[in-house]
């Protein structure tokens, strides 16, 4: 299993736990997700962190649980593993944006089972690292397809269909609610 952290700072030589920037309302019991941790996400699942800081961005994909009538709107006959949606406002920072992917050893973190995120309450020194500097064809060598859109707020429904929705840094979505 490989874990990775993305960032776009060039030089760090440890990952000290943190508690996250903005928390955010945790089921009882993992109130402790909001504290001190490393994040890291899994390579299936990597995808999700190949856009430019603080890029809104709304990931789609297909679970054992997908029902055909959500399926067909979205891939048709597409081959596509993951759907990303992302603003015209953010189009030129996709086009000429990089991020460096740091690969961190497994050792110490814990599946939280929830779209490849792994946490560790202790610090954590990288493998790796390695500057992304083209995140379009990285997408696509990932089975990711990129639709552009003028606002996100379309797709607010998604979370009640049966595909996977994962929606990050959407506060900085336009008119997102």
């Amino acid at each position: 299993m490989r874990l990775f952290h993305f960032s776009h700072d060039r030089g760090i030589s440890r990952f000290e736990p943190r508690p996250v920037a903005i928390p955010s309302e945790r089921p009882a019991g993992r109130e402790w997700l909001n504290g001190p941790l490393v994040w890291a996400i899994d390579e299936p699942h990597q995808a999700m962190y190949l856009f430019p800081r603080d890029c809104p961005r709304i990931l789609i994909w297909q679970t054992p649980q997908t029902k055909d009538e959500d399926l067909a709107p979205w891939w048709g006959e597409r081959s596509d593993r993951i759907i990303a949606h992302i603003e015209w406002a953010w189009w030129e920072r996709m086009r000429t944006g990089r991020t460096c992917r740091y690969e961190l050893p497994p050792d110490g973190f814990e599946d939280l089972h929830d779209a490849g995120m792994w946490v560790s309450r202790e610090p954590a020194e990288p493998l790796s690292m390695e500057v992304i500097g083209d995140l379009l064809g990285a997408l696509e060598a990932m089975g990711v397809e990129l639709r552009v859109m003028p606002r996100l707020t379309p797709l607010q429904g998604l979370w009640n269909s049966s595909l996977h929705f994962s929606g990050i840094r959407l506060r900085n979505a336009q008119e997102w609610a």
